[in-house]
């Protein structure tokens, strides 16, 4: 899949980051390795925001917004690799633990990073695991849904449409977790289109393979 680049003039632009392990085997398996995967996380607060995750056994959803969207590579990457060597040394395991590189949708920040963090945050009810997505640990569900601090969400700044004082929000919010269009979570969970208006889409372009920025004065430009 390609990357894409953020375009700061006007449109606001955050990622729906994915990815699953090799062989789709169970890599979190018990609660430090969680804990550790989180902790992961949270050390590189400084250089993205978490609005919305999931971390399942298997794999992980994060809707994530890059102080540097080009150093998402660089920043995700470590933290697998962090994870890998954590997981091989605890579990005496060698060899690829994900199935590739991380998957990164592109989405709107202003109108679709709510609708994106319902997907994420569904994602336990969808497999069966629980009922309610507040009820899931490993999730940014029960911050919004609780007021849980888990060390590493970042409020979602549409969060507080959602009503006038905390109380108000949460019931507004868990409503929103369970009204939802199969339509819309299959937009999330295919991963392969940008989420955003045609404006926003039209400010991406594809260089050298991958899918970047449009510069203001210039016409798109593909490279094969």
């Amino acid at each position: 899949m390609p990357t894409y680049a953020r375009k700061y003039q006007g449109i606001s632009l955050v990622y729906h980051v994915y990815n699953r392990s090799n062989g789709r085997v169970p890599v979190f398996k018990q609660e430090q390795d969680f804990r550790y995967f989180i902790g992961l996380i949270g050390e590189h607060r400084d250089e993205f925001k978490v609005y919305h995750w999931a971390i399942m056994s298997n794999h992980y959803h994060l809707a994530v917004e890059f102080a540097v969207p080009e150093r998402m590579s660089r920043i995700m990457s470590f933290i697998q690799r962090a994870y890998t060597h954590y997981h091989h040394s605890t579990y005496q395991k060698n060899g690829y633990l994900w199935q590739g590189r991380f998957k990164s949708q592109p989405i709107q920040k202003e109108t679709y990073l709510i609708t994106c963090g319902r997907y994420i945050e569904r994602n336990p009810v969808n497999a069966g695991i629980i009922a309610m997505a507040e009820e899931y640990v490993y999730s940014s569900a029960a911050c919004y849904c609780r007021g849980a601090i888990d060390g590493i969400t970042e409020q979602d700044p549409y969060y507080t449409d959602f009503g006038l004082n905390d109380q108000e929000r949460r019931e507004k919010y868990r409503e929103f977790l369970r009204s939802f269009s199969e339509e819309e979570e299959a937009s999330y969970e295919r991963m392969v289109y940008p989420q955003g208006n045609k404006e926003f889409v039209r400010c991406l372009r594809m260089l050298n393979g991958r899918l970047t920025s449009r510069r203001r004065g210039r016409r798109p430009l593909i490279v094969s």
